[in-house]
């Protein structure tokens, strides 16, 4: 079940998660870089799965696509993230993209998934390292909510949905995710730029050449497979927001 809690920050829940709440900052966004590919052929990204991410949206997220209604979202308080919350963040975040990484290093079929450019753990070692270090932080556990959703991936036996997983979690940081780093840059660490924010190569590129293999793939699918794989987007969502929860000022560990 997709919780109201889980939507935690705008830019980065229009790609994840589709209700409210609000921190001490926000931004404007919108999915159309996530879902945006060739239009040579009809494109399985641009309809079935942006069209599955849609209805997980709320009205004021997304007014005319949005699935869920909401009456009201306005914060009744807002919340400025900490260091602390960013370094939980970081290390639930790491914990997620090694499974997705793992997941492609050993199941057959997705070699072409294998050093895109787009992997992100050992740039995450770096800054989780950094924050330590510079700050004085604790490197946290990974949070219960993280657990939970890198198990599930884990436990995948299907390429078609695990590529649901793959496409939400590494595309919504090169969109909103990027806009949430640029602000914890300002907010807390004197605009630096982390590792987890850095692509060796032009992004751009990269990122169309991925979704270029997943519509290939995609265009072998079954109608069976190609519904396992949209079906997965709920789970995607709530994989997400658990992450994102870290910067919620609440304890994601429970």
């Amino acid at each position: 079940m997709i919780l109201p809690i889980l939507s935690l920050l705008i830019a980065y829940t229009q790609a994840f998660t589709p209700s409210h709440l609000s921190v001490g900052w926000s931004f404007q966004s919108s999915t159309s870089s996530l879902f945006s590919v060739p239009s040579t052929t009809a494109s399985f990204i641009q309809t079935e799965l942006r069209g599955a991410a849609m209805k997980l949206h709320t009205t004021q997220q997304a007014p005319k696509e949005g699935g869920i209604n909401v009456k009201d979202e306005s914060p009744k308080k807002r919340y400025i993230p900490t260091r602390e919350d960013y370094v939980r963040f970081l290390v639930d975040s790491q914990h997620v993209f090694q499974t997705l990484e793992d997941f492609v290093n050993r199941e057959e079929g997705l070699s072409l998934f294998q050093d895109t450019g787009l992997e992100r753990v050992k740039g995450l070692e770096t800054d989780i390292n950094f924050l330590m270090s510079t700050y004085g932080l604790e490197r946290p556990d990974v949070s219960k909510k993280a657990k939970w959703y890198a198990k599930h991936i884990g436990d995948i036996k299907s390429n078609p949905q695990f590529m649901c997983h793959y496409y939400n979690f590494y595309f919504a940081h090169t969109a909103g995710g990027l806009m949430i780093g640029k602000k914890m840059a300002n907010l807390l660490l004197a605009d630096k730029t982390l590792e987890f924010y850095k692509w060796k190569g032009d992004l751009q590129q990269m990122k169309e050449g991925v979704k270029g293999d997943i519509e290939s793939m995609a265009a072998t699918w079954s109608r069976e497979e190609k519904d396992d794989c949209v079906n997965q987007t709920r789970y995607a969502f709530r994989g997400g927001g658990g992450v994102n929860f870290n910067l919620s000022g609440k304890n994601s560990s429970h």
